[in-house]
């Protein structure tokens, strides 16, 4: 006679087989997460995953297919004692605070950290007190009642700069410099006296290395180009020969892209198109220009990726049509097939509504030798996930001078919550001692980060 089964034998297996399921889907997750990179899927997180050594990799196969918009907006609370979270072996100290929303910094060559505090129309110049911490010891006003500066650099190139080149919304002016200047030596000089306002208003600026060619971002006037009228038969094909691969037309005109001027704002013409909000500009030693680029919303949590990119004269990386390639953005389906195969791809894809805004080449010789050539970027943070992402600053993993695709969180600890940030991210630039320091608008403050040689103290 057959013995009846033991139902607790049959629940047991069954349990032991579900959780032999569970651990065999979960072994490659955990596999990622004990190395450090996440790839795939996996990559595809939110804050709570992110601290210094964390490395992403996201490539176009691991894009899901566009879905509804979101909208989580984030509240930004006072900061009291709260500070980033830097790698082992680095340490973080407070550079400068009471900022009116400090956006973009650069270096001078001469040490002097130039601010863009946009909202409230200057620029402005921090000198480090040259102890051990590195503070800013002095804030001086270089130049006021500005239209929502942003971009600013020094020409030519080197270590004698002549000007401060600075790009308003709406222009690029410049300032007679020399040095240690903490304010112009004579009146602005109007180099691009006009470019197209409204919209994405942040216009970065920088040199080419033998100071020939002038580049100057600017972004989309909208999200979408849902306000660009639609161009179709003959009206598209007189278009077409007379402009730039992939250019956008009507109040999106010159935008959206990357515009490239000799020094004195002459022979103007689009460098690169599609792009649809390169925030960051910076070059590197070999005259490779770099783009640190906020992409669309309103396609779901994970579409389309920010990246960081290679930018070469003649480009065209997809906005609005597609986006990584020749995917088609579902709200212009249709309109333009015949850029289906000659969108670039960018080269390393940043979690999408990161907001990557500012960029820097780490060119310093305070951190190890294989941070040199490394890429800096400032991810903002946005409002178009369900799940926050961003609010750090990240570094782009180079081998061979090139970019793997790879990157990496460097500094953390922007975020409170999930509904709470007590810092965003915006501006990158390395010191002239070789530290790293970190703009952030959220409580009006920037960090100085700097290689200890040891394991950082604790956070």
């Amino acid at each position: 006679m057959r013995r009846p089964i033991d139902p607790w034998l049959v629940n047991t297996w069954l349990g032991l087989s579900i959780v032999g399921v569970f651990c065999l889907a979960l072994a490659p997750l955990l596999a990622q997460t004990a190395t450090g990179l996440l790839e795939g899927r996996a990559a595809f997180g939110d804050w709570r995953a992110d601290r210094p050594g964390v490395r992403r990799l996201i490539k176009p196969r691991d894009l899901p297919p566009p879905t509804e918009a979101v909208a989580n907006f984030v509240r930004v609370t006072h900061r009291t004692d709260e500070k980033p979270i830097v790698p082992s072996g680095f340490a973080v100290n407070l550079f400068a605070s009471g900022l009116a929303g400090p956006r973009l910094i650069r270096a001078a060559p001469n040490g002097d950290i130039f601010v863009a505090e946009s909202r409230a129309g200057r620029i402005s110049v921090l000198r480090p007190d040259g102890g051990a911490g590195g503070a800013a010891a002095k804030k001086s006003v270089f130049a006021s009642g500005l239209n929502y500066p942003f971009g600013v650099t020094f020409y030519p190139p080197g270590a004698d700069p002549q000007w401060v080149y600075i790009a308003d919304t709406g222009a690029v002016l410049r300032f007679p410099y020399r040095n240690g200047d903490l304010s112009p030596r004579g009146e602005p000089e109007t180099v691009v006296p006009e470019l197209p306002v409204g919209g994405h208003a942040t216009r970065d600026i920088a040199f080419s290395p033998d100071g020939a060619t002038m580049y100057v971002s600017v972004g989309s006037r909208s999200n979408d180009a849902e306000s660009m009228s639609r161009l179709s038969g003959s009206s598209l094909q007189n278009f077409i020969p007379d402009h730039p691969l992939g250019a956008a037309w009507g109040n999106e005109s010159d935008r959206a892209a990357v515009l490239a001027f000799d020094p004195q704002g002459k022979n103007k013409k689009i460098f690169a198109t599609g792009i649809r909000n390169c925030v960051g500009l910076a070059i590197a030693t070999d005259g490779t220009l770099w783009c640190s680029t906020n992409e669309r919303d309103d396609l779901g949590n994970d579409l389309p990726p920010d990246y960081v990119t290679r930018v070469r004269e003649g480009s065209f990386f997809g906005w609005p049509w597609y986006y990584v390639g020749g995917n088609e953005d579902p709200h212009h389906r249709g309109e333009r097939p015949d850029l289906k195969d000659k969108v670039t791809l960018p080269d390393v894809l940043i979690e999408a509504h990161s907001a990557s805004l500012g960029m820097t080449i780490y060119d310093g010789s305070q951190f190890p030798a294989d941070y040199r050539g490394s890429i800096f970027a400032a991810e903002h943070g946005s409002w178009n996930r369900s799940k926050r992402t961003g609010y750090k600053v990240i570094r782009v993993i180079m081998k061979g001078g090139a970019p793997t695709g790879e990157y990496e969180d460097f500094v953390t600890g922007f975020v409170i919550n999930d509904s709470a940030v007590w810092g965003r991210p915006v501006g990158v630039t390395v010191a002239g001692d070789g530290a790293l320091l970190i703009s952030e608008d959220g409580s009006g403050t920037i960090w100085r980060v700097s290689y200890a040689g040891r394991p950082a103290p604790a956070q």
